[in-house]
């Protein structure tokens, strides 16, 4: 038997930390841009039928099928406490997979991908909404923008928002 060492493999998170930037695919919510990280989205739709769920909190939208599984629909504008879309806005989605649930967050579009340097990660700042600090991880500053990153377990953990 040898005792040579075979390389270690890397998972993905390790890929991230190690090559110093992360890749978010960005959002608008209400004029304010937000991120996801890239590996937490499977799709993007647009406008789709949401059917609605009778005594749901308001945060939830309904459900809508999505090539044949059932997806819970949230509305972003409201877990985040700003006001409804108006009717005659668009609405885009991002599907997000969350111990192995799918969600339908409804945000009003969907940007790029950016591929952000670590480095220029900064934490909540103080002034940031109480309730936006509670679903996110952090900022970055991009030319005269900020952009919330959002935590997705947390803006999809409904204890918390109901002890809010």
């Amino acid at each position: 038997m040898s005792n040579a060492k075979l390389p270690a493999k890397r998972g993905k998170s390790e890929e991230t930390i190690v090559s110093g930037s992360q890749d978010f695919v960005t959002m608008t919510i209400a004029d304010q841009m937000f991120g996801i990280p890239v590996l937490q989205v499977q799709d993007v739709l647009g406008h789709q039928r949401i059917t609605r769920i009778p005594l749901a909190p308001p945060e939830v939208a309904g459900s809508l099928n999505l090539r044949g599984r059932i997806v819970t629909a949230i509305d972003v504008r409201l877990r985040l406490g700003l006001a409804s879309r108006p009717k005659d806005k668009p609405k885009m989605s991002i599907v997000v997979d969350l111990r192995g649930e799918l969600y339908s967050l409804i945000v009003d579009s969907v940007g790029e991908v950016l591929s952000l340097s670590s480095e220029d990660f900064e934490r909540n700042p103080a002034t940031l909404d109480m309730r936006w600090r509670e679903v996110s991880t952090g900022i970055y500053r991009l030319n005269n923008q900020l952009m919330v990153v959002l935590d997705v377990s947390r803006l999809l953990n409904f204890a918390n928002m109901e002890a809010a």
